[in-house]
């Protein structure tokens, strides 16, 4: 049933995400037991600046938060290119791909999967690996072992493989033909990974805040500045890499939280408001996280936010109903065909950032409401404490709907604005 699979297709989140680069530990002893140890000395690579005319990079997206419940963009790897369909992720920071090594618990068929060859493994003592290891240099035995992975996600799954090396070409905004390339995960080994049913997805590209993250590398090749953006819309958008597509004006900033405990891109504090007025709830810090399809809330704010809502319908026409796609959902005296059917019934949230002045972060009912298939509208703001999240407060998909959202690493700002991100662009 649809709305059985919607249930199941919900992503915990993909943020919180633990890099463990070790080689040769007792975990990992599989990562190098897949294509064994010996192989023969690779000049080592680098990742520094290179000399360049910056540009920037368009991708089209495409996913929606319902019934999907994920965004992707495609992107080609290698000499010649083969296109891999990659989860996008502002939650976690390495790229990786579903990699025939061979490869335990991979989703798609073996002629899809990304096939390395014995040139792009990454050595043990490469620079590159001590920069996605960055700042735990990993343990080598042997220089020229592989460097190996783990990542484990908050929502049980994990993925184990080696660093490896390809190009990864990329048409710039500037008209010319960019092949730079790229360290990412070979995942050989997946456990829990994907939705369920599983999704086309080859994999996730990670566009966190390390020099692992795609934006970071792009950077330091001087392909582009360390600047990233994305669009969500119903079914489509757009994702970008550069400051070519910062609009010059319009734009809402806040600063990124800047600390050893907030490592991915994070903002706050902040004040949460109901209707324009205060709630009480203050000191409210978030995380921007592609890789969530909904947002997670810690107890006491998830609380208050489902009070506020109640109280709110009291009166209307709405009942409590339950429908397999999400805990928390209503019926209408008639189906309801889409969330703008629905919204007159509930107000608007707004998290207003104390560090500045008229700093708001708008969540209309189109930010946190789905309609599903059974014509019911669903509570897209969830219990971060049910996900194991704790006291994190989560901004997913549903919530960065119909926002251009900019990620500036150069000065360190999240920005954000009203978009159509539906349209086709250019």
């Amino acid at each position: 049933m649809a709305d059985q699979k919607m249930k199941e297709r919900r992503r915990v989140s993909l943020m919180i995400m633990v890099l463990i680069f070790q080689v040769l530990s007792a975990s990992l002893h599989g990562c190098l037991a897949a294509t064994g140890q010996g192989q023969p000395p690779r000049k080592p690579t680098s990742i520094h600046p290179r000399a360049g005319v910056r540009s920037s990079v368009f991708l089209p997206v495409s996913g929606n938060v319902y019934p999907l419940g994920y965004y992707s963009v495609t992107i080609g790897i290698g000499n010649p290119p083969k296109p891999f369909q990659l989860d996008i992720d502002t939650g976690s920071d390495l790229t990786w791909v579903q990699c025939d090594a061979p490869c335990t618990g991979c989703t798609l068929r073996r002629d899809q999967l990304y096939n390395p060859s014995k040139n792009n493994f990454v050595d043990c003592k490469d620079p590159i690996c001590l920069a996605v290891n960055s700042p735990n240099p990993p343990q080598c035995k042997n220089p020229n072992e592989k460097c190996c992975f783990q990542v484990q996600y908050a929502d049980h799954g994990s993925v184990l493989g080696f660093i490896v090396l390809d190009t990864f070409p990329v048409r710039l905004v500037n008209g010319t033909l960019s092949k730079p390339n790229l360290a990412f995960g070979c995942g050989h080994r997946l456990q829990n990974r994907g939705l369920h049913p599983p999704t086309p997805t080859a994999g996730v590209l990670g566009l966190g805040k390390s020099k692992a993250s795609i934006s970071s590398q792009l950077s330091s090749m001087g392909v582009t500045k360390n600047v990233f953006g994305h669009c969500l819309g119903d079914n489509r958008g757009f994702l970008f890499f550069g400051a070519d597509f910062v609009p010059k004006s319009g734009m809402t900033w806040t600063r990124m939280l800047q600390s050893s405990s907030y490592k991915h891109y994070s903002s706050g504090p902040a004040e949460l408001l109901f209707s324009g007025k205060p709630t009480g709830i203050k000191g409210v810090n978030v995380i921007f996280d592609t890789g969530s399809t909904y947002t997670y809330l810690n107890l006491k704010v998830y609380e208050t936010v489902l009070n506020l809502i109640r109280k709110n319908l009291s009166g209307k026409q709405l009942h409590d109903v339950k429908d397999k796609a999400l805990p928390i959902c209503w019926k209408g005296t008639k189906p309801f065909k889409s969330v703008r059917d629905a919204r007159n019934y509930f107000s608007t949230f707004a998290l207003s950032f104390t560090g500045s002045s008229n700093v708001q972060l708008q969540l209309p009912p189109e930010n946190y409401l789905i309609v599903t298939e059974q014509g019911n509208v669903c509570l897209g703001i969830l219990n971060g404490a049910e996900a194991g999240l704790g006291t994190t407060n989560v901004i997913g998909d549903i919530s960065l709907q119909g926002k251009l959202v900019i990620y500036d690493n150069e000065n360190q700002m999240i920005g954000w604005a009203n978009a159509d991100c539906n349209r086709k662009f250019g």
